[in-house]
């Protein structure tokens, strides 16, 4: 059995978990989220507790387990805590600034780059080269960080760009003077 697919999952106080043809629904203070179970994968919600099954040891089942059991707790948590990512914006000129729900960032191009979050997101900008992506749903703010840092991906000479915070960026020497 998969170490992590056995595991049963807490329901806290105040989330509702409902299993309906293949379809998890998780209701909690911050929203809902849906996810859909992949096929031979089975979800019971029993005793304040979510169990995940597989019907066989088949190679798809076993990685599915875990997978399944995983998403279904990521969800729990965005539903009840949220999730967050911070960014900075590092170099000479290079700012952010908030312009209505979304963001604007001058990032020694031309021109601004201006950001509009997509639904169940929310850009805040901290002072002039930081910014936070929050919401319920984990992949989401993963993928709405990843597609901000990727406006101007860090450069390996000096450092200039969008970067994760703490991220450390390995630095590269320059061409030698003489």
């Amino acid at each position: 059995m998969s170490r992590i697919g056995r595991l049963p999952i807490d329901i806290p106080a105040g989330v509702e978990v409902t299993v309906n043809d293949g379809v998890v629904t998780v209701k909690g203070p911050k929203g809902e989220l849906q996810l859909q179970v992949a096929q031979p994968i089975e979800v019971e919600v029993a005793d304040g507790q979510v169990q995940v099954t597989r019907p066989d040891d088949e190679r798809e089942s076993r990685s599915l387990h875990g997978l399944t059991r995983t998403l279904i707790a990521n969800d729990i948590v965005g539903v009840t805590e949220g999730y967050s990512k911070a960014l900075e914006v590092v170099g000479t000129g290079y700012r952010v600034q908030a312009k209505g729900t979304g963001v604007e960032f001058a990032l020694g191009y031309s021109h601004p780059i201006s950001v509009e979050p997509p639904a169940g997101i929310t850009l805040t900008v901290e002072g002039n080269n930081k910014v936070t992506v929050s919401g319920i749903s984990k992949q989401a703010v993963g993928e709405v960080a990843a597609n901000l840092r990727k406006l101007r991906k860090p450069e390996p000479y000096k450092g200039k760009g969008v970067r994760y915070a703490g991220e450390q960026i390995r630095r590269k020497a320059g061409k030698a003077g003489k």
